[in-house]
């Protein structure tokens, strides 16, 4: 037994609470070049912690810092009633907490090769702050109270799946700001009852999930303020009580999806100063009350069928919102037209409402046969579909103008007993597809004349009817 493990057996039944501070010549990434007394064997702290050392009212553990463990560390459904400090430790192999439940974990700034600790249960806080693990840690399942810290934390060197949280329940927050990962995050269906912080966090994972959290769940927010993606973020049918942000974050996944939201629920959804997306943007069918994004942030392909919100920020005109809809992969979407309208009616902002209107019925021209788009480019041309009245006064103004001095100067020939001709009257009795002032039967023009007669019969009725279409779509929507 070396002189660190007696130690360590003497002073547990107190609470074993040891400082082993590094000499100048020794290498922290080389624990070979540590002196003997710094190294303890596993099994004497594996011992330790499952043997009942305490006396009446002592409540004992382990606090070591900066040894050398080496042998396995197997505590696999092992019952810990003592905290667990294991701190700037160097593991030689990766220690095992599958199954396990103890008061507290805290292995911060210790180097491991992997932690195995598949349904572990903290009653504490677990604690990864500032540690370097090669391999991946394994927490599916695993069931923490306090929380779990991962700030500055280093994960993973040759990808995979370095940090499995899938399906594990914790009962504060996730804090993990500064941490890289070179592989992936997943965090499908779990859940943290408070913050899930990824703050300047690192996750590269290219051609991949860098971080995969569908079905997760969170209490209040999510931040990735800051965050640098390289992969798929995915949080399809995510829950997030309070805002998702991703506040000046850089999501790379060129030729593939970045940013997946589908089906996804947030107070607020942010991406305020973030960098240009690089990659596909999926948000079809999700919920989010505010969407607060520049729109140069957006991709060159999105999908927005079944988003709904309430409002965008920051305020734009709607030409400036209405290129992202027109990039959707699945073409024109009735859906996503009718929620940017509806968000600007929410405001009182009728003309931009009225606007995206237009808009949408043009985009919806472009999937007609030819005979449709000539029929809407009609529409377009006089009535703006019904959503630019005054275009249609304009034309009724000039046309009526047209006839009464063609009419005024070119009498037509009497057909019988009539009314005095009056060449406005007659040119607003042929304009005028239903109402008759008299003028039209008593009169009939000749040659070229009765060509342009003809011309303002056509030209009034297809004024009314695309008024009327105008009209009638204005009602529905009220």
């Amino acid at each position: 037994m070396t002189s660190l493990e007696q130690r360590l057996c003497q002073a547990f039944p107190r609470g074993a609470s040891i400082d082993l501070r590094q000499s100048p010549d020794e290498d922290p990434e080389h624990p070979g070049t540590w002196a003997s007394e710094r190294t303890v064997r596993a099994e004497v702290i594996r011992a330790l912690l499952l043997g009942d050392a305490s006396g009446p009212g002592e409540v004992p553990g382990l606090h070591l810092i900066g040894a050398r463990i080496y042998g396995l560390l197997n505590l696999q459904y092992a019952e810990i009633p003592h905290p667990v400090r294991l701190i700037a430790c160097h593991f030689e192999q990766p220690p095992d907490f599958r199954g396990a439940q103890t008061r507290q974990l805290d292995l911060s700034a210790s180097h491991l090769p992997a932690l195995m600790a598949t349904a572990i249960r903290v009653d504490d806080v677990l604690r990864l702050t500032d540690c370097r693990i090669s391999g991946s840690v394994e927490l599916g399942s695993a069931q923490v109270v306090g929380g779990i810290f991962l700030d500055r934390t280093r994960l993973g060197v040759d990808g995979g799946c370095v940090l499995q949280l899938s399906q594990a329940s914790v009962g504060n927050d996730i804090w993990a700001p500064e941490m890289v990962a070179h592989g992936e995050i997943s965090l499908g269906a779990a859940r943290i009852e408070g913050v899930l912080d990824l703050e300047d966090a690192h996750i590269k994972n290219a051609n991949g999930d860098a971080l995969n959290a569908a079905h997760l769940t969170v209490g209040t927010r999510l931040n990735a303020g800051g965050l640098k993606a390289e992969g798929r973020v995915r949080l399809t049918a995510a829950k997030v009580t309070g805002w998702l942000t991703f506040i000046e974050a850089e999501l790379r996944n060129p030729g593939g999806v970045a940013l997946g939201v589908s089906s996804c629920e947030a107070a607020g959804f942010s991406l305020w100063d973030a960098a240009p997306v690089s990659g596909d943007v999926k948000m079809h069918y999700a919920n989010f009350k505010v969407i607060h994004a520049k729109p140069q942030v957006w991709p060159d392909t999105v999908r927005l069928d079944g988003l709904t919100y309430e409002t965008l920020a920051p305020r734009l005109p709607a030409s400036q919102r209405l290129a992202l809809l027109e990039r959707d992969e699945d073409g024109f979407v009735p859906h996503a037209y009718e929620q940017l309208a509806a968000s600007y009616r929410r405001v009182g902002d009728d003309a931009e409402a009225r606007a995206v209107q237009l808009a949408k019925q043009r985009r919806h021209r472009t999937t007609l046969p030819w005979y449709g788009k000539l029929w809407g480019h009609l529409q377009d041309a006089t009535v703006g579909y019904g959503f630019r009245p005054t275009r249609a006064m304009a034309w009724l103004l000039a046309l009526l103008l047209l006839g009464s001095v063609t009419y005024g100067l070119n009498h037509p020939a009497e057909r019988g007993k009539g009314p005095d001709f009056n060449p406005v009257i007659y040119a607003l009795d042929l304009l005028l597809p239903i109402i008759d002032f008299g003028q039209e039967k008593a009169y009939a023009p000749t040659g070229p004349y009765q060509w342009l007669s003809y011309l303002l019969i056509a030209a009034g009725w297809i004024l009314a009817t695309t008024i009327a279409a105008g009209v009638t779509r204005n009602l529905n929507r009220a």
